[in-house]
């Protein structure tokens, strides 16, 4: 692949025990992907990237009269916690009611947040949503170790215990093409709205940072009810 990804960047300190990385520009299969299937992978061309579609995971009717959309890295503390004392409720209350359309936009700060996203995509869509919980409930475990390589093992982990196999993790994750198609689409999903930061919800078209329960109730109830 010869399209640069918006990864570079000079010395991410990573939250969650990762230590300091540096991630330099280049090629999505030579800087990002698992170090154990980088070594066994060719550099892909770019025009293959352009052949994987990547789509947004979504929840809820598409008609909903209210769109929420999440910006959120799997790496990001914020977001756990805001998958652990925010989401549960939206869901139960507004998702699976069919009040919004709920929107899952994947932001990658760093090469495990990748990693983690190719994880979770590996299982369809069926299978996306309850992988998220796993990796957000258990960020502190599978991201404890400063060996790329056990981060990669605590991953797989996580997809067998979504019913995943080896072989199917490992084709996800050796797949180059995929993992610059996803990074092109947050490139160009983070420029939609200027986003800078996680969590980031987009309310119907208008940005809003984290915020407690009872505040995003608030501002949905309030769109519910217009005219």
């Amino acid at each position: 692949m010869s399209k640069k990804t918006i990864l570079a960047a000079s010395a991410l300190v990573i939250a969650g025990g990762f230590g300091l990385w540096s991630m330099t520009s280049g090629n999505v299969s030579q800087t990002l992907l698992p170090v154990s299937s980088a070594q066994a992978q060719e550099t892909a061309p770019a025009a293959e990237a352009q052949t994987v579609e990547i789509k947004d995971m979504t929840l809820g009717p598409v008609d909903a009269k209210v769109t929420l959309i999440e910006y959120a890295s799997y790496t990001c503390p914020h977001c756990a916690n805001f998958h652990a004392n925010v989401f549960k409720d939206l869901k139960k209350e507004y998702i699976d009611t069919g009040k919004i359309h709920f929107v899952y936009r994947e932001v990658y700060f760093d090469r495990y947040g990748l990693w983690a996203a190719m994880v979770a995509r590996c299982g369809g869509d069926m299978k996306y949503f309850g992988v998220q919980e796993m990796l957000y409930k258990d960020m502190q475990a599978w991201t404890a170790s400063d060996d790329p390589n056990v981060v990669v093992g605590n991953l797989k982990k996580i997809g067998r215990t979504a019913g995943m196999d080896d072989a199917q993790l490992d084709a996800c994750m050796q797949d180059g093409a995929t993992a610059q198609a996803m990074v092109d689409h947050y490139e160009t999903m983070m420029k939609e709205y200027e986003v800078q930061g996680t969590p980031t919800l987009i309310i119907n078209g208008t940005k809003h940072a984290n915020m407690s329960y009872a505040d995003l109730k608030a501002i949905l109830d309030a769109e519910l009810a217009k005219e």
